[in-house]
């Protein structure tokens, strides 16, 4: 899966799959790819189907056996694509995750793209380590095979600008500063010209999925400015190793694709003199399913000039809301107590026994919470609602 600005809740629109499918560049290297890697009769492994248009592909291409997974209700579009190419036979759907299936496969390929605009994106490098390790057959191939995420200090006073400029202390005549540091500790997805660089790149790290166990990335980049200009940031982007030769770029000298490219903004705008000493800390971990970025900034004063170094220590934490009360409901002393809307959900996971149809479970808690339901009609939304996120 990617990062698509279409992205609602989790789930992609179709137009959001569209604009992937449409993403010429991305298509054809990862068709390029498939095409060397598939032999007649081999089993592919394709996780994040999405629209299915991988695993049609992969069984166009000779494969005898296509594992097609999706958690997303688009995988219903992913079967009427199937059968409408006379695929469907050999694709069997999973609609799950990759790393909740068990059936036992050894797959020769095994492709995904589940990057955001960087491939630290989501639960994208833990399900690809589960699926080399419990699926991929000896000698299978992995598609993609390597990222190398590159970073430079750049040169973007609009995007800075429409941070920034909402939160001046002059809108209506209110002081609106509060947000401001909320607004610079995240990154932001933009696209730029060469000319917009102020650094020559730098390899920040390279992920190669082959060998890869790890999620957390953390390193140091160092650079020197090639030019004198304004730096409101730095910009980082990934090169990405589908196969032998099959390969393509987000950076700002390649043409657009999908992705894009991550903007880290820095907290105010630093000038800089050509040669001058730029250095970032930046390291991601992931959290649960999200990632966790922090950036250390330290700009040393130009050469044979008096003034101290510029340093910023900037965070995703940095840029969260978090209300009193929510703090005081995490604190390790807090003593909990159910809600009564977690009540009545309890309620309806206990009746999800394997014993009662969903009208008799909408029956039941209508008759319990009568002041939340007035209809057993209207309980068995609540039901179906909660059936489909937690039944079997």
């Amino acid at each position: 899966m990617l990062y698509c600005p279409t992205m609602a809740n989790g789930s992609y629109s179709l137009s959001g799959y569209g604009a992937m499918i449409s993403d010429r560049i991305r298509m054809d290297a990862f068709a390029a790819a498939l095409r060397a890697a598939i032999f007649p009769g081999a089993v592919v492994m394709d996780i994040g189907t999405g629209t299915g248009i991988m695993s049609v592909l992969a069984v166009q291409l000779g494969a005898s056996k296509v594992y097609a997974i999706e958690p997303d209700p688009v995988i219903q579009i992913a079967r009427e694509i199937a059968v409408a190419n006379q695929c469907s036979e050999k694709i069997e759907f999973l609609e799950d995750i990759s790393t909740n299936v068990t059936d036992r496969i050894q797959a020769d390929v095994i492709v995904s793209d589940m990057r955001g605009v960087l491939p630290l994106f989501g639960s994208h490098i833990p399900s690809v380590v589960d699926a080399r390790r419990r699926f991929l057959a000896p000698g299978g191939k992995l598609i993609a095979r390597r990222d190398r995420i590159w970073a430079a200090a750049v040169e973007a006073p609009e995007v800075y600008g429409k941070l920034v400029d909402p939160w001046s202390p002059d809108r209506l005549g209110q002081n609106m500063l509060a947000a401001r540091p909320k607004v610079l500790n995240e990154f932001r997805r933009i696209r730029v010209k060469p000319e917009e660089l102020v650094t020559t790149p730098k390899l920040w790290a390279t992920l190669d999925y082959t060998s890869i166990v790890s999620p957390d990335i953390r390193g140091l980049l160092e650079w020197r400015a090639e030019r004198d200009g304004t730096a409101h940031g730095f910009l980082v982007w990934f090169d990405v190793e589908l196969a032998d030769g099959v390969n393509f770029s987000t950076g700002p000298e390649s043409p657009e694709t999908v992705y894009g490219a991550a903007f880290f903004p820095w907290q105010e705008p630093v000038r800089l003199i050509a040669g001058q000493s730029v250095s970032v800390e930046l390291e991601a971990k992931l959290l649960d399913a999200d990632y966790f970025w922090r950036w250390k900034t330290r700009i040393a004063p130009p050469e044979n000039a008096g003034g101290s170094a510029v340093s910023f220590e900037q965070s995703h934490l940095q840029a969260a809301i978090l209300s009193p009360s929510k703090l005081h409901k995490s604190a390790s002393d807090y003593v909990p107590q159910l809600s009564a809307e977690a009540l009545l959900h309890r309620r309806a996971l206990e009746l999800m026994d394997g014993q009662m149809a969903l009208e008799g479970i909408a029956r039941q808690l209508a008759s319990e919470f009568p002041q939340r339901f007035t209809h057993w009609h209207k309980a068995l939304s609540y039901a179906g609602a909660i059936s489909q996120d937690f039944s079997r």
